[in-house]
């Protein structure tokens, strides 16, 4: 019984397969090419807004302000604010506030700082890469790394956690 289901299996599939190899696509010279046969566009040196919410803000003394929540932007597409979350637990207690997208500066690479914690010999340090803030790049220039995952590291702003939160709170607007 086994032996003829089989059997039976192959044979549809020889026949259905002789089907599809009997079509011969036909050869078309006057006509453009089809949107399958189109050359692909690439973005390369871009970044995914999908990315950005969640991206770290750090400021120029190395440490986390909070972190992008949304990008807002003008009707003709252009980002012009980041809202950043400040604060907070697991977003509760979250501070928002609204800071200028152009005031943002972005770092595509960790930074490479000295560790010498007490698990080091002494006159030993480590050295540790950790996600920081003290180079920050143009928003335009890329690396190969940042490039392949389409997203910076981080984010840098000059202004310390304290005075995030001191700015108004961002609410959306109804």
């Amino acid at each position: 019984m086994l032996t003829k289901s089989i059997v039976a299996g192959l044979a549809g599939t020889a026949l259905l397969a002789t089907v599809a190899f009997a079509q011969s696509p036909t050869a078309t010279t006057d006509k453009a090419p089809t949107a399958a046969t189109a050359t692909t566009t690439t973005a390369s040196g871009e970044w995914r807004a999908s990315k950005m919410p969640g991206l770290k803000v750090y400021n120029e003394a190395n440490e986390n302000i909070g972190s992008i929540n949304e990008l807002l932007m003008d009707k003709n597409g252009n980002v012009k604010i980041a809202v950043i979350g400040v604060g907070g637990f697991l977003g509760m207690g979250e501070h928002l506030v609204a800071v200028p997208y152009e005031k943002l500066k972005f770092a595509n690479e960790a930074i490479a700082y000295t560790d010498t914690g007490a698990t080091n010999p002494p006159g030993r340090p480590a050295t540790t890469t950790t996600t920081g803030a003290a180079t920050g790049i143009d928003k335009t220039a890329t690396t190969a790394s940042s490039s392949s995952k389409w997203y910076p590291d981080h984010a840098v702003f000059s202004a310390s956690k304290d005075e995030l939160k001191k700015m108004p709170e961002f609410k959306y607007s109804e």
